[in-house]
């Protein structure tokens, strides 16, 4: 079944709120980097959940061109490249983020691990252990409330 918006925002938020946290720990408490260490990767985070929820939006109008109206995996790859130049060039290039993320306090290297190792991470847990959890979320447009 093709996810309908609200359950691309369910499962989205429900992924970053918990395997993306959980996989962020390593980064905040410096354990990857000690010279980046704070919540400052919580709030990449949250942009990332942000403008995620945007994306959907344009995600779910271009799925509607396609035959099967869904996505394959390789298509959710090039999304996830996608989002990871937007919210880069935002973190690091442009500074456009509000604070408290200033382009200083993460070098380039440890945001593109963080942002590439949270991203596998939850397009695994996704193709995986959601469907596992929630096995009638496919019957309802990905919606698992």
């Amino acid at each position: 079944m093709t996810p309908t918006l609200f359950g691309r925002w369910q499962t989205r938020l429900l992924l970053l709120a918990t395997v993306g946290v959980i996989v962020s720990l390593p980064f905040v408490f410096g354990i990857v980097n000690p010279s980046a260490t704070g919540a400052i990767y919580f709030w990449v985070l949250g942009y990332v959940a942000i403008f995620g929820l945007v994306w959907d939006i344009i995600y779910n109008f271009l799925q509607k061109f396609r035959w099967d109206r869904d996505w394959p995996a390789a298509y959710q790859l090039l999304a996830g490249i996608w989002e990871l130049i937007f919210v880069g060039c935002g973190v690091k290039i442009f500074g456009f983020l509000p604070a408290p993320v200033p382009k200083e306090l993460i070098p380039i290297d440890t945001f593109l691990l963080h942002y590439s190792v949270v991203w596998l991470s939850v397009f695994i847990a996704s193709q995986s252990i959601m469907r596992i959890l929630f096995p009638r979320s496919r019957f309802r447009g990905g919606q698992w409330l």
